[in-house]
């Protein structure tokens, strides 16, 4: 009976310790699973080299650096183009905004009207008032003619940016020469009577681009301006 117990013991023994692997061999098998999902140097088929981040963050942030360089120059070109076309759009409006062009007047004949004084219909609206008045231009131009010219005593005729002519009529004195630009409120010449008139005055007559006349009264209005 004893030596039936003695056989069972060293039987287990035995089993238990051919079941437990060696410690190196553990580790082996550790290695080899590791190598599996890392890739081992000994396998010449592995992509062993590594992406360094901070060279790519370098990269990019320089990148970044130039774009926002360029953005930054786009916007001030932008930015001066924006001021300059809002300079020049600044002058236009001036250049086109209309002003009364005597003072110190009182308003006789009118546009349409028809007398004996007028060969036709007065063509024009008259602004009476004493002989040498200040006349300046009602809006900005070119002064497309400057002289004497008939019934109409010195004339001075100037062209808006639009290419409405304007005519300035029975002058006493012209201080403006063909071709010269003009701005609004700029002196031309004063108030006379010359030519076909009962006294002196400023007879102005409006013709879009050049051709014939309309009212004086209700283009000015048009523009802002009371006569």
């Amino acid at each position: 009976m004893a030596g039936v117990v003695a056989l069972i013991v060293a039987g287990v023994g035995s089993a238990a310790i051919s079941s437990q692997a060696p410690p190196d061999s553990l580790a082996a098998d550790y290695q080899t699973i590791s190598a599996n999902y890392t890739g081992s140097q000994a396998d010449g088929n592995a992509d062993t080299s590594l992406d360094i981040s901070r060279d790519f963050d370098r990269e990019d942030l320089a990148k970044q650096a130039e774009d926002t360089k360029l953005q930054a120059q786009q916007l001030q070109t932008a930015l001066s183009q924006l001021a300059s076309k809002a300079q020049t759009r600044a002058e236009e409006l001036e250049l086109n905004q209309w002003v009364v062009p005597v003072a110190g007047y009182r308003l006789t004949g009118r546009f349409g009207q028809s007398s004996s004084l007028w060969s036709t219909v007065h063509t024009g609206l008259d602004f009476a008032g004493p002989s040498g008045t200040t006349i300046v231009s009602l809006a900005g131009g070119t002064v497309k003619s400057a002289g004497y010219s008939g019934a109409f005593g010195n004339r001075t005729v100037i062209t808006l940016l639009d290419g409405t002519d304007v005519w300035y009529a029975h002058q006493s004195r012209i201080t403006v020469s063909a071709g010269q630009t003009v701005d609004p409120g700029q002196v031309i010449g004063y108030t006379g009577s010359t030519g076909n008139v009962t006294g002196p005055h400023l007879h102005l007559e409006i013709r879009p681009g050049g051709g014939g006349p309309v009212a004086p009264y209700t283009a000015l209005i048009a523009h802002g301006v009371q006569p």
